[in-house]
């Protein structure tokens, strides 16, 4: 990359540099739901046509981005920005869980899907989740994704681990198929 930026015009790294610059003056997170946005509000977030009886509750903003861009999901999402992991010194912000128990008292939320990565800190993070959304006056499912074998993928290269949850989390065939 270094060698490609030295072999342009001096007038294209300028402009580069100008972007950088502006980039991170203007690119921001949303107030309500921690995605990166050039406004006070997202696109999702003001999107009138997505689901709001769903949040879809990711770590960080690259999550978001990565779950928006798979097209799959149209609720909307809260980004934590953190993860529970004691041995790195981390923590999910109180702020951020405060944020996302009034957000679903707001909108109405009947379903929270967390989307935590699948090691012992998005373990400890559910738990965490679970545990402040506890005292809500609602009734609001929390489900997580399921995680396991990959579509494509070979059992003979799965980890231990990997086919143990793979097996735990198998679900009956239906029968008419």
């Amino acid at each position: 990359m270094v060698f490609y930026m030295l072999g342009q015009d001096p007038e294209w790294a300028r402009s580069l540099s100008r972007a950088v610059s502006d980039l991170r003056e203007e690119v921001r997170s949303c107030v309500l739901c921690g995605n990166i946005t050039t406004e006070e509000i997202c696109g999702i977030c003001s999107d009138p046509a997505r689901d709001r009886s769903k949040i879809c509750v990711v770590e960080t903003q690259e999550d978001c981005v990565a779950m928006e861009q798979s097209g799959i999901y149209e609720g909307l999402y809260h980004v934590l920005g953190g993860r529970c992991s004691p041995l790195e010194d981390q923590d999910v912000p109180e702020e951020s869980l405060d944020r996302l128990k009034s957000r679903i008292a707001d909108i109405g939320a009947r379903e929270v899907i967390l989307a935590l990565s699948p090691r012992i800190e998005g373990d400890m993070t559910a738990y965490m989740i679970q545990d402040a959304l506890g005292g809500l006056n609602q009734e609001v499912k929390l489900s997580r994704l399921s995680y396991g074998l990959p579509v494509g993928g070979s059992i003979g290269y799965a980890d231990r681990a990997t086919l143990h949850v793979a097996l735990e989390a198998r679900r009956e065939m239906d029968k008419e198929a």
